[in-house]
């Protein structure tokens, strides 16, 4: 296992600290961290909502929430009631900024230590936070920003915000998160690409026919849907998630993995996009909403009926071909999708090499197949590589594909860190790589406005797919035609 090291003393500040994300996911990541001695003991986690509450009750909200989302018997005693001494709320309206009192209070003491401010809010308090921060006195030299998805709806909205934090903080203070960038099958897809020779001559238009990234989820909207009817697929997932995993297979190697030189990688790969066009959306993108349908042998609504059978033409389903116009990705389509109340919650990417030049097995025409890279990131995060072989007997050659099937959890045999674990860890350290930088964000936006923008020339409708299935026959079609298919066996 890596060597845990143990991180500076710090003050985190989580605004949003009675939230969804903050108890289901910050709260329960830095037990686990502390719990391996990579909090200082003088580190404090600081709570901030405009709610009124004591501090025994807040304490309350995160006893019940660790309970719940700690997986089965690691919630441990002795050990909460260790964690629970570093943590403290306090009332803070994000617009009211004369009324931080306790906060400036807790923090005018410690001023060399790291300050965290991280803001598990909606977007639109982004902003108005970094200037309450600012106006109290609160941003030091050592301070840092983080920005929870989505930063706005649309380029416009994402500068405004991007402007407005620039105004309270230095672009180096200011970490822009994306989960998937801090799993540890994506941090892997780096060593995979740059710790072996093998795959990097292959790594091109060269060897590899198309590139298939996969983000399904099986539960619906939920709770969120009027949110989610306000944004979609495209939006929710699309211009962060599997853009982050694009930039991250399809750019050069980068001379270190220095923040810059890595981001500087990535941000080449979204300026190479090919823009999808009015004429384009027919043929390279599909969107959809679910109906009802089954999953895991229960019955499940539809999207429509969801918002109460008022008609909706935002997508919970999105697939794309892309292309990346430069010398190494030229000609290979990329094909993305992603939704909701699909088949199996399932995240991977798959390569699919070129046929071989000529077949020396002629009666096996049928059987020889393409070898593919699959690159596990949920459930089973691992990698597994599809080769041809022949079957064990005596008599002729009878080919079939077998896999050489790496799965980390077996492998390593440890605990595998939640993303936010590591994001968190390495905000603490300042450390920004797995962050996105201001033209990133920027300029995944402004490919993203692009196909909305076309959808809306086109008037491009909207498909349906019954839950439980693996989406709409446009999905198929738009592999289809250019004599492709999805795997996903």
């Amino acid at each position: 296992m890596a060597q845990l090291v143990p991180a500076e003393t710090f003050d985190l500040v989580i605004f949003g600290g009675t939230g969804d994300l903050a108890m289901r996911k910050l709260l329960p990541a830095l037990y686990h961290r502390d719990l391996d001695g990579q909090l200082t003991p003088d580190s404090r986690i600081i709570a901030a909502s405009r709610g009124e509450l004591s501090r025994e009750a807040y304490l309350g909200l995160v006893e019940d929430a660790l309970r719940r989302n700690l997986a089965e018997g690691e919630f441990d005693e002795p050990f909460w009631l260790t964690f629970a001494t570093r943590i403290h709320y306090v009332q803070a309206d994000a617009f009211a900024h004369d009324e931080w009192s306790s906060l400036v209070q807790l923090l005018d003491s410690a001023e060399d230590r790291v300050r965290v401010a991280y803001l598990a809010t909606a977007p639109s308090l982004f902003g108005p936070i970094a200037q309450g921060l600012r106006h109290n006195g609160l941003v030091t030299d050592t301070s840092r920003i983080v920005l929870e998805k989505p930063l706005g709806r649309d380029l416009e909205s994402a500068r405004e915000i991007n402007n407005a934090i620039a105004e309270c903080f230095e672009e180096r203070q200011v970490y822009r998160i994306d989960h998937y960038l801090g799993k540890e099958t994506v941090q892997n897809l780096l060593a995979l690409r740059f710790g072996n020779s093998l795959f990097e001559p292959l790594w091109r238009r060269s060897a590899i026919d198309n590139v298939q990234i996969t983000v399904a989820e099986d539960l619906g909207v939920g709770g969120r849907v009027e949110f989610y009817d306000r944004v979609g697929a495209l939006r929710d997932m699309v211009q962060n998630h599997l853009m982050q995993l694009v930039c991250l297979f399809a750019m050069e190697p980068p001379s270190s993995l220095d923040q810059n030189a890595v981001r500087d990688e990535k941000i080449k790969v979204l300026r190479s996009l090919k823009p999808i066009s009015p004429a384009d959306v027919g043929t390279s993108t599909v969107r959809a909403h679910y109906t009802s349908g089954a999953i895991g042998g229960e019955t499940v609504p539809g999207y429509i009926d969801e918002l109460g059978g008022t008609e909706s033409s935002t997508e919970t389903f999105v697939a794309l071909k892309l292309e990346i116009e430069n010398w190494r990705w030229s000609g290979v389509p990329f094909y993305l999708r992603t939704g909701k109340r699909l088949k199996a919650k399932h995240s991977e990417i798959v390569v699919q090499f070129q046929d071989v030049p000529h077949s020396i097995f002629p009666e096996q025409q049928f059987n020889v197949k393409p070898n593919l890279l699959r690159i596990r990131l949920q459930p089973d995060e691992g990698v597994q590589l599809s080769i041809m072989a022949k079957e064990p007997g005596p008599g002729g050659f009878d080919l079939r594909p077998v896999a050489l099937d790496l799965s980390f959890a077996e492998t390593f045999s440890v605990r595998y860190p939640d993303a936010y674990e590591r994001l968190l860890m390495e905000v603490l350290r300042g450390n920004p790589a797995l962050f996105m930088r201001r033209d990133e964000v920027e300029a995944a936006w402004q490919w993203v406005d692009g196909v909305i923008d076309s959808w809306e020339t086109s008037k491009q409708k909207v498909e349906s797919y019954v839950s439980g299935s693996w989406g709409p026959s446009g999905s198929a079609l738009l592999l289809d035609r250019d004599g492709r298919s999805w795997i996903e066996d």
